[in-house]
C-alpha cells in the first residue's frame, strides 16, 4: 500500500558547501604552514667589453698522471720529487708564454694528491687556468 500517492520523491542533492570548507581549509594550512624565503644571491653585474676577437690560442700543457702515480708534461716522462720541481718543469713546457692552460689528465684511480700536486704546482709557477679532461661512458 502506497499512501503518498500524489507525492514525487526528491532527488538526492550534492552539497557543495562542506567540500569547499574543507578545501578552503586545506589552502589556508598550506598558506600558513608554507615559508616563502626568498635564497640569498649575490647580485653581480658582469663587466662589459667591446673588442675582437683574439684568434691566438692559449697554449696549453697536457700534464698526466696514471694510477701509480707517474707524471709526464706533454708526453714527456717526468719524474715528481716535489712541488717546486713541478712547477719549474711547468714553467719550462709553458716557455715564453705568460698563463697557458694546464689540462690535467688524470687517471679515475690515480690518487687525489696527485692532482692536488698539479694544482699547488701550477699555483706555485702562476697559472691560474686549469682544466680536466674526463671521458663519456
Amino acid at each position: 500500500m502506497n499512501f503518498q500517492r500524489g507525492r514525487m520523491r526528491e532527488e538526492p542533492e550534492i552539497n557543495l558547501i562542506p567540500m569547499i570548507d574543507i578545501f578552503l581549509v586545506i589552502i589556508i594550512f598550506l598558506m600558513v604552514s608554507t615559508t616563502y624565503t626568498k635564497f640569498s644571491e649575490l647580485q653581480i653585474n658582469l663587466p662589459q667589453a667591446s673588442g675582437d676577437e683574439t684568434t691566438s690560442q692559449a697554449k696549453q700543457i697536457n700534464v698526466s698522471v696514471d694510477a701509480s702515480e707517474h707524471y709526464a708534461i706533454n708526453s714527456a716522462a717526468t719524474t715528481f720529487n716535489n712541488v717546486q720541481n713541478m712547477s719549474q718543469a711547468l714553467r719550462a713546457a709553458a716557455g715564453e708564454q705568460k698563463d697557458p692552460t694546464i689540462i690535467i689528465n688524470a687517471d679515475a684511480k690515480a690518487p687525489h694528491q696527485a692532482v692536488i700536486n698539479i694544482m699547488e704546482a701550477a699555483r706555485l709557477a702562476g697559472y691560474g687556468r686549469i682544466t680536466f679532461t674526463t671521458s663519456r661512458k
